[in-house]
């Protein structure tokens, strides 16, 4: 046979539509609630399934609330509330793998009664599909068909793999701890490295810790520890290119309070969760011209969309606003404490070998107002923009994580709240390629039979052996040996001779 089928395997990348739903929560306030002062609300992912042209998944809200009771104490409590959802596409395949990534964008209290908070949080899902596909291309053993190869470097999946484990970091306390109010821990992966069949992940967990004192006092503490995880990825080699994510699942935080002849601290495991995604690199050789010198030939071409390989960064930067609250506010006189500090991308782009990231930080702050002595909460929204060095196309595909750390909030005025914190944003930057290729051949009517023995060709300035030989149907190579002092491209216009052996029947 002419032709035979030669697939290649590339990876093949979709971003999932972005898209918002509400999930409607019912919780425990752990006793008769007064007033909800402050939430921290975390979503993850417990199960995924990949159709054809849909993606279903299950996940959870993992929800702290801090709250006054109807004497007057602060509490806290926590819960989870299941919820579920999907995606739908035509670019949605089945057996691939998916990435979903979810955000918070709001919350409101629906209702209050007892001890029963109703909640209504408004979540944004995206993320994308993944996985290697067949392409068809062919191959030829063929005498009479001429071919021409090119080098193709195709990306491939490798493999996607997951990892858990603990991170434990300390706080110290100058005063006894009366409660812990809430226990705040985000995880970022800064660096990935890969080795022989594991990938190695490094990365920060930032835990913010608010409880009171034995003096009543309210405080609160941020730390940040380091983490080096190495993740087991057959296949993966020291050329791999490594996608990395990490997460926290916040109902799994645990927190002590240890107290010794060093004084007081606080000791808080964070369960993290990684997942890591390889792709490498295959040098091929590929079919990207073809004729036949005996016959017509049917070629069939193709195109198709191939992930590149990607870039990871991180992009550090500084958060600062005011914000006024409304009339029918109090006042404040005092600042309390903030807490459910988040942050929510809501753009981001590469322009000029720079990245800019647009988004919104938000927090709780709760505070004191002197002339009624109530205690009362406003949420704080609060638009930044940061930008930093970044080399990438205007046209690729980023992705954005991002963490604020460090939040402080002053009060201005009575009704003006300055807000100041750092933004830490893991950036992972991807593009996609469109390949050419022919991806099949049938040969056609013989050609007709030369009655000469030789032809003369005239050749431009410029044109190249192979394209001379396509034309005149005949093997590259025959046309350079008889043309030996020829050289290719062409410096000038030139005629070339081809010498055809013809069969002489003998005659009796």
């Amino acid at each position: 046979m002419a032709f035979e089928i030669n697939n290649i395997v590339v990876a093949k990348k979709s971003m999932l539509e972005k898209s918002e739903f509400s999930v409607e929560c019912n919780i425990s306030g752990g006793a008769m609630v007064s007033k909800v002062l402050a939430s921290a609300i975390e979503p993850s992912i417990v199960s995924c399934e990949t159709l054809s042209g849909t993606v279903n998944y299950s996940g959870e809200l993992d929800i702290k609330v801090i709250v006054l009771d109807e004497e007057g104490q602060f509490n806290s409590t926590s819960s989870t509330c299941p919820f579920s959802s999907k995606f739908e596409g035509e670019n949605i395949e089945n057996g691939q793998n998916a990435h979903i990534e979810l955000k918070v964008i709001d919350y409101n209290i629906v209702s209050i009664n007892g001890d029963n908070i109703k909640l209504n949080v408004m979540l944004e899902q995206s993320g994308f599909v993944y996985g290697n596909k067949d392409e068809q291309t062919i191959r030829c053993d063929d005498e009479d068909i001429c071919f021409k190869t090119d080098k193709f470097n195709a990306t491939r999946f490798v493999g996607a793999s997951k990892a858990s484990f603990n991170v434990t970091s300390e706080i110290s306390s100058r005063e006894k701890v009366s409660k812990i109010l809430l226990v705040e821990s985000k995880a970022l992966v800064r660096n990935v490295e890969a080795g022989v069949n594991f990938v190695t992940v490094y990365g920060d967990v930032i835990s913010k810790v608010l409880y009171i004192s034995e003096n009543d006092r309210f405080e609160s503490g941020y730390v940040v520890d380091s983490f080096k995880e190495e993740v087991e990825v057959e296949g993966a080699s020291r050329d791999s290119s490594v996608q990395a994510f990490a997460s926290v699942k916040e109902d799994g935080v645990l927190t002590e309070i240890i107290e010794d002849e060093k004084g007081i601290k606080i000791t808080i495991t964070v369960p993290v969760n990684l997942k890591v995604c390889v792709y490498d690199s295959q040098e091929l050789e590929i079919i990207n011209d073809i004729y036949s010198t005996t016959s017509d030939l049917s070629v069939t071409t193709s195109s198709f969309d191939m992930a590149s390989l990607c870039k990871m960064d991180v992009v550090e930067g500084k958060i600062e606003g005011s914000s006024v609250i409304e009339d029918d506010k109090p006042r404040v006189d005092k600042i309390l404490f903030n807490a459910g500090n988040n942050v929510v991308i809501t753009n981001s782009y590469i322009e000029n070998d720079e990245i800019t990231i647009e988004g919104i930080a938000k927090t709780n702050v709760v505070y004191l107002n002197d002339e009624d002595s109530s205690i009362n909460s406003v949420q704080l929204d609060v638009p930044f923009v940061i930008s930093d060095k970044f080399e990438g196309q205007t046209e690729g595909i980023v992705s954005v994580s991002a963490i604020v750390c460090d939040v402080d909030v002053v009060v201005k005025k009575g009704r003006e709240l300055f807000y100041d914190a750092r933004v830490k944003a893991n950036v992972i930057y991807c593009t996609s390629q469109t390949c050419g290729v022919i991806s099949g051949a049938e040969k056609l009517d013989s050609l007709q039979e030369r009655d000469y023995a030789m032809e003369v060709i005239f050749a431009k300035a410029g044109d190249e052996l192979w394209d001379i030989a396509k034309k005149a149907r005949v093997h590259d190579y025959q046309l350079q040996s008889q043309n030996p002092d020829v050289a290719f491209p062409l410096q000038e216009d030139q005629s070339l001779i081809i010498f055809y052996q013809k069969m002489i029947e003998n005659v009796e």
